[in-house]
């Protein structure tokens, strides 16, 4: 695999049809962009239908905008429902929205705001679109996790909506861990199947996701921006090549190349042995087929 892989690299998309969470802005605009310019016809997945139609104008291809509050299992039915009638094929879901570091607060369906949002909305999503990528030979399903899945060494079933006591960024952490088990065990059972499910992280990016980071985190970050952090555009390559890159495999993890995987060049990167657990991942799958009451079709 190329250590120089770039958006030249990526193959032509023509024909193929992508949907990407939270596409209006940051690394989610990034990739729909590349992924229109290169041929796709893209899906911008988004809560405020306004800003995705802004997002749409600026970007040259076939794009379309879909209403997606992923923070209520009855947008994401509705819009899974939308999806499913208008387009009989899907080759690429990107699961890339997420919230990070949030106050405490709850989705509309009473969950953990960033369990909720960046776990549980997108495994919902996935289950009730995967039979339109199932029968297309080549599909993916992209789940952008984070370095930040280290934080949490485990998921708390015992407390997992963190009511007891909450801690906004281990709450993250534990969402970004589900993010990667959830692929991990997507795979598993996708292996009689040609999909892949892959998962992909963006090093530091410059994005917007840092809004909501307590001060004394903010405040250096922001100062160090200029050293450590790349362009949306940089931070969306992983991203990309999970969903492009021929070479890819199942259960492989995308994240930049550089010291610290904060910048560089995508490449195949290692997630943390939490991630790996089998036993956790089944026991994750169980709970939140409960959660949001979606089964999947595999």
């Amino acid at each position: 695999m190329s250590d120089s892989w770039s958006e030249l690299n990526i193959p032509d998309q023509q024909g193929r049809v992508a949907v990407v969470t939270g596409a209006n802005t940051g690394l989610g605009f990034e990739t729909a962009r590349a992924l229109a310019e290169h041929g796709a016809s893209v899906v911008l997945a988004v809560r405020d239908v306004e800003k995705g139609k802004q997002a749409a104008d600026r970007i040259t291809g076939d794009v379309t905008v879909q209403e997606l509050d992923l923070t209520s299992l009855d947008s994401i039915r509705t819009a899974a429902a939308t999806l499913r009638a208008t387009h009989p094929r899907i080759d690429l879901l990107i699961n890339n929205a997420g919230v990070m570091y949030t106050p405490k607060r709850t989705t509309h369906d009473g969950f953990e705001l960033q369990f909720g949002t960046n776990h549980l909305g997108h495994f919902a999503l996935t289950g009730l679109l995967l039979d339109r990528l199932l029968p297309v030979p080549g599909s993916r399903v992209v789940t952008v996790s984070s370095t930040g899945h280290r934080i949490q060494a485990a998921i708390h079933f015992d407390d997992l909506q963190w009511e007891r006591s909450y801690s906004r960024i281990g709450a993250y952490g534990q969402s970004k861990l589900a993010n990667l088990m959830f692929t991990y065990e997507l795979q598993r059972r996708l292996a009689s199947h040609g999909t892949l499910a892959v998962a992909a992280h963006p090093g530091v990016s410059n994005t917007e996701l840092v809004r909501n980071a307590p001060a004394a985190l903010r405040l250096p970050v922001t100062w160090l921006a200029p050293l450590i952090t790349q362009p949306a555009a940089s931070g969306a390559l992983p991203t990309l090549r999970a969903a492009t890159d021929p070479a890819v495999r199942g259960a492989q993890y995308y994240g930049p190349g550089g010291r610290g995987e904060l910048r560089g060049h995508p490449r195949l990167v290692a997630s943390s042995p939490a991630s790996h657990d089998t036993v956790t991942q089944k026991r994750l799958w169980s709970v939140s087929e409960d959660l949001t009451g979606v089964h999947f079709p595999i």
